[in-house]
């Protein structure tokens, strides 16, 4: 099924359209449903809310947000940016990464303000044990820590490297991702401190996306290159496995329900890794979803995963045309670049699960 509906403001348009799809029984994962949107701007991350039942996707100027059940458009907060968005559920507060970290109200869903913080802030993430909202920077510092109540900075740390992407075993340990690094360091968040760092031992580099079996202490660390998904012991860094997977992975996260975790791509692929035990992987299937979807998030309750990227519409893809010209030594000019295309584009949502 496939939801399109035009409306005005950020976006152009929206609308709606279905296929009928057959039940199967364990059947394999697919993409069961894309809701789209018409807008201008770029994208990064996109949020599972799964308390209260919402997708967060920042683009432009505004924060747009979808209902995680029916996935139809519900509204958008304005007048903040950034790359991702945060949600405390106690407080009814959430928060957008950004050069200013946008907070808002998730049930009026209006701004609040703009908190100030040092950095290049690109991830963002509720942090379970510690109930506070933790900012990724690419610059120092790479960690800065805000509590969610009245958005003051209650902390920042150093991780001694770019950090991509963080889970929490809800324990009170913090694993980031560091891309610069080709490792995972290991935050204790009451001390804040990083106690360990552990390296990839050239298995992988530039690890884009990461999942983490809690239970058994497992981190799932991808990789753009190789396109490889790294498999650490949690508690100590020992390498247990790696597996490949698609290109241009920019996110990744690991399902407790379905003992599986999964890797999103940029080349169009979804590659869902099977753990059998806490020492036995395997690569189950590679999901065909769409060009550039690189970013995901975990519905927990449907075991959906909720993917993000950007298309042009009908008619825009096609190169600009190449002007003939010669220079003064009648020698023929370098064809003209490519102009990188900044108009209108749809913003596709997809729902990747099994049939029931």
């Amino acid at each position: 099924m496939k939801h399109l509906k035009l409306f005005t403001g950020i976006s152009l348009g929206i609308g709606l359209l279905a296929a009928n799809l057959p039940a199967q029984t364990d059947a394999p994962y697919k993409v069961l449903d894309t809701t789209q949107l018409m807008g201008s701007g770029g994208t990064d991350y996109v949020y599972a809310d799964n308390d209260g039942r919402r997708v967060y996707v920042m683009r432009g100027n505004a924060a747009l947000v979808f209902d995680l059940d029916s996935h139809k458009y519900i509204g958008s907060i304005t007048n903040i940016s950034g790359h991702g968005v945060a949600v405390d559920t106690k407080s009814h507060h959430g928060f957008s990464s950004g050069p200013q970290i946008g907070m808002f109200d998730t049930e009026t869903m209006q701004k609040i303000k703009s908190i100030e913080v040092q950095g290049r802030p690109d991830g963002i993430l509720f942090e379970p044990f510690t109930d506070k909202i933790y900012v990724l920077s690419h610059e120092s510092p790479n960690l800065t820590v805000i509590d969610p109540m009245d958005g003051t900075v209650v902390g920042t740390l150093d991780l001694g490297g770019s950090p991509e992407q963080a889970q929490s075993d809800g324990q009170g340990h913090l694993y980031v991702d560091l891309e610069d690094k080709d490792s995972v360091a290991v935050v204790d968040v009451k001390a804040m401190k990083v106690t360990a760092t552990y390296g990839l031992q050239g298995k992988g580099a530039g690890p884009g996306g990461l999942g983490l079996d809690a239970k058994n202490h497992v981190l799932f660390v991808m990789c753009h290159e190789p396109s490889v998904c790294v498999i650490l012991n949690a508690d100590n860094g020992t390498i247990l496995a790696t597996l490949p997977t698609g290109n241009g992975t920019d996110g990744g996260g690991f399902n407790p329900n379905t003992m599986e975790a999964f890797s999103s791509q940029r080349d169009g692929t979804l590659t869902i890794i099977k753990e059998n035990s806490p020492t036995d992987f395997a690569v189950e299937q590679t999901v065909q979803t769409k060009a550039g979807c690189r970013t995901s998030t975990l519905d927990t309750k449907n075991n959906h995963i909720v993917l993000i990227c950007t298309e042009r519409p009908a008619g825009t893809n096609a190169a600009p045309a190449q002007v003939a010209s010669t220079t003064s030594t009648n020698q023929p000019a370098a064809a003209p670049r490519n102009r990188r295309y900044n108009g209108p584009a749809w913003l596709d949502v997809l729902f990747v699960g099994r049939q029931n």
